[in-house]
């Protein structure tokens, strides 16, 4: 999907989904970020009622609220997402990433196809040359379709030994259907950026690509309030040389991106609702109009979304501020840009669009994390922020 209108990045039942975001606003006596939501597509402006996102999500009531707290209107959501578009001018409000102070966690290999790949990238050394090879090896070796074994079950246990016995055994293997998921921390509180926002890639990366995921917003309660997009901008030539490098390739400026709103759960929208979603991407390029399309459907995911929670929070982890969890992507892009074998990376200027019909679509322009916009508004500015505003609540 190439889409060009406002509307084509916002649910397609506009009407009937409870949306919640965060914009930079100025007005005659503060300006910061503001907490909205969007009701029959008019965007109203919170913050008096939720000064944060993990303020509302953490409210027993937080869907009958978003609909009735009061607020002041900023107009057509439909306009405020044509002027945030790429390439606009700066916006009068800004989008922001619709959460703030919660943690930013993500899950890795949950997906049979993104298991292979980084298998791959762990043979190839972090060499996109040596990957047609390795590829082809590893699928005589343990073939391609891992989808139908159950993480932990008795027949993954099989599958492992008789690998191991091959010394086709990995680490990527051993989360991807061993019992335990792979849970890392993504990004910190405040550093995610929005629709619209320039992505960051570091400048000694060669091999990278986007990862198009579902993003859950779960409370401190551990409970599952809603969901939106994410972008978890992946370096797979620095992971692929060893996965200790995680952090490196993962949490860097303009890594992670998220939006364009949290969609609450209520009666028309629920965790199944995201169990049998499709999300499609889209690169387009900028200096080559090279352009790849793909999708991955959530119901091929290995691990129910509920599961990840349960391993990410309880009794062995809290998160008093609540967090943010990408599901995986099952979308490893190896369409040739370059060279042929030489598999897909991004070139700078290209556009990647992620959507899916009930949470909308995010966009973001790929830099570099060194020559995009530094992150400088941390937890203690926001708190800092809200107060000098009026708006810090007890409790």
């Amino acid at each position: 999907m190439s889409a060009t209108s406002p509307s084509s990045f916002l649910p397609g039942d506009l009407t009937d989904a409870l949306l919640v975001g965060r914009v930079w606003r100025k007005t005659e006596q503060h300006e910061g970020p503001c907490v909205v939501v969007v009701r029959g597509g008019e965007v109203f402006d919170i913050t008096a009622t939720v000064p944060t996102t993990a303020d509302l999500f953490e409210r027993d009531d937080a869907a009958q609220l978003a609909r009735s707290a009061p607020g002041v209107s900023l107009g057509a959501v439909a306009q405020l997402i044509e002027a945030n578009l790429p390439g606009a001018s700066v916006p009068a409000v800004r989008l922001l990433a619709p959460c703030d102070v919660q943690a930013i966690k993500a899950c890795g290999v949950t997906f049979a196809v993104s298991l292979i790949e980084r298998v791959i990238e762990e043979q190839a050394g972090g060499d996109p040359a040596k990957a047609k090879e390795v590829r082809a090896t590893i699928a005589s070796t343990i073939g391609t379709d891992l989808s139908k074994i159950k993480p932990g079950s008795e027949a993954a246990m099989k599958l492992k030994a008789e690998l191991e016995r091959r010394d086709a055994w990995s680490q990527y293997m051993e989360v991807g259907i061993g019992p335990d998921a792979e849970v890392f921390s993504k990004s910190q509180p405040m550093s995610a950026v929005g629709f619209g926002a320039d992505v960051g890639l570091l400048a000694a990366s060669v091999w990278n690509n986007p990862e198009p995921e579902i993003v859950l917003a779960v409370n401190s309660r551990g409970g599952i309030v809603g969901a939106t997009l994410g972008n978890d901008v992946n370096l797979r030539d620095i992971e692929g040389r060893s996965a200790l490098l995680l952090g490196k390739c993962k949490d860097n400026n303009g890594s992670c991106a998220i939006g364009p709103f949290v969609r609450l759960f209520d009666d028309t929208f629920s965790l199944d609702s995201v169990r049998a979603a499709s999300v499609s991407l889209r690169v387009e390029g900028a200096d080559d109009h090279f352009v790849l399309d793909g999708v991955s459907h959530m119901s091929e995911i290995s691990r129910d979304p509920a599961d990840l929670v349960a391993q990410t929070c309880g009794r062995h982890h809290q998160y008093p501020d609540g967090f943010m969890l990408f599901l995986g992507t099952m979308f490893s892009p190896i369409k040739d840009r370059d060279a042929p074998g030489g598999g897909f990376t991004h070139h700078l200027g290209d556009r990647v669009t992620i959507s899916t019909p009930r949470l909308g679509a995010l966009t973001n322009t790929v830099r570099l994390s060194t020559e995009i916009e530094p992150w400088t508004f941390g937890v203690r500015a926001l708190y800092r922020n809200l107060a000098a505003r009026g708006l810090l609540i007890a409790g």
